[in-house]
């Protein structure tokens, strides 16, 4: 009988990683269909590890959390089903997904910078913006609910930047995302640090803010410089590659 009951132990948790495990299936598939399954692989594979990192910092706070979750081409997220009692909370659970995702980048970036095939070192430069994309200091991107330990006003930064990627980088995602984060915009501008509200929520130690603030300018700093790095080693590839297609036809 103890038998069985470990089974059916053993059933449900796994049943619980069955939507996860799919839709990675899923968007691994979609993925593949355009860049090849190594990339598809490795591209998930880095949502994964920023997911998880927001999961284990949920779980490490006492927050009900779920497993992550993909749709192709749109991301993944993990659901808080309990949310943050506090924006020093907020602000750690939301420090944890950029933080986990980019020494998953470094890690790709590491086996792919001597003689690593030039797929992981895509995959690496995909690590690296997709942390960086998700500094944007508004929500619903991390950075917003990292800047949150500091003021919501620093939200309004995040409108231009997200304008201008809208301008030059138009997506889907990104209008989504504009969408979202309307009503943080709103919120900002009608933030009062003197309400009750934010003498609880926001009544976070001046100590506290400071190191939320330069862990956050310092990862920004970080990543914006690896992704260029990255970046200028993936178009000297293309280079070299185009110039031996060139000489191969003469």
């Amino acid at each position: 009988m103890s038998r069985i009951f470990l089974l059916l132990l053993a059933a449900l948790k796994f049943g619980k990683l069955v939507p996860t495990v799919l839709s990675m299936l899923i968007a691994i598939g979609a993925y593949a269909l355009l860049y090849g399954w190594r990339y598809a692989v490795g591209f998930v594979a880095m949502l994964l590890i920023h997911e998880m990192g927001h999961y284990i910092a949920a779980r490490q706070r006492g927050l009900h959390v779920g497993l992550p979750t993909f749709i192709p081409f749109v991301g993944a997220w993990v659901e808080l089903k309990t949310m943050p009692h506090d924006a020093e909370t907020e602000a750690y659970v939301g420090l944890a997904g950029p933080l986990v995702g980019t020494v998953g980048a470094i890690g790709a970036w590491w086996l792919a910078r001597e003689d690593g095939p030039n797929w992981l070192l895509a995959v690496a430069y995909a690590g690296f913006m997709i942390n960086l994309f998700n500094l944007i200091p508004l929500p619903p991107m991390d950075g917003g609910r990292i800047t949150a330990v500091l003021s919501p006003r620093i939200w309004l930064l995040g409108v231009p930047i997200l304008g201008w990627m809208l301008l030059t980088h138009f997506s889907p995602i990104l209008l989504i995302v504009a969408i979202l984060a309307v009503p943080h915009v709103f919120a900002a501008l009608r933030f009062d640090r003197a309400s009750a509200q934010a003498q609880g929520y926001y009544d976070v130690p001046p100590r506290t803010r400071w190191e939320y603030g330069l862990i956050y300018v310092g990862l920004i700093a970080f990543l914006a410089y690896m992704t260029n790095d990255v970046d200028r080693q993936l178009r000297g590839i293309g280079r070299a590659d185009s110039s031996q297609t060139q000489s191969g036809d003469l």
